[in-house]
């Protein structure tokens, strides 16, 4: 019995993290990301003190619809604002905060379990 999902060769895998970046399908990226599926953004925020509704915006407006939104807060999982996580909810959008590594097995995990899965990432 095969273990490892087949992925296919268009979907985003994260390959590796830290060292202040990411390698996504075979790209280095040296800041924030956003990944789907079927791309990655630079996410334009400069630490996750700046997570906001408007930064999020890409993930809001993706086709077909995200149903969940890691977000790699960096080293450690930092809690979202409870505002902040209400504001997000009511645009359609669940959000599970975790550290970085964490945000990246999970996404390559659901991912490859075909779910509507995006990571937004801060380097590590």
């Amino acid at each position: 019995m095969d273990l490892l999902p087949r992925i296919p060769s268009d979907r985003q895998v994260i390959n590796a993290y830290g060292d202040g970046g990411f390698r996504i399908s075979g790209r280095h990226w040296t800041e924030p990301v956003l990944v789907f599926p079927g791309q990655t953004l630079a996410w334009g925020i400069a630490g996750i003190g700046d997570l906001s509704v408007p930064s999020l915006e890409p993930a809001f407006a993706m086709e077909p619809a995200v149903e969940l939104l890691l977000i790699g807060c960096g080293p450690n999982m930092i809690f979202i604002d409870k505002g902040l996580r209400t504001e997000i909810r009511a645009r359609g959008l669940v959000i599970e905060a975790l550290d970085t590594g964490a945000a990246c097995r999970t996404y390559n995990l659901l991912m490859g379990e075909g779910r509507r899965v995006a990571a937004a990432l801060i380097p590590v």
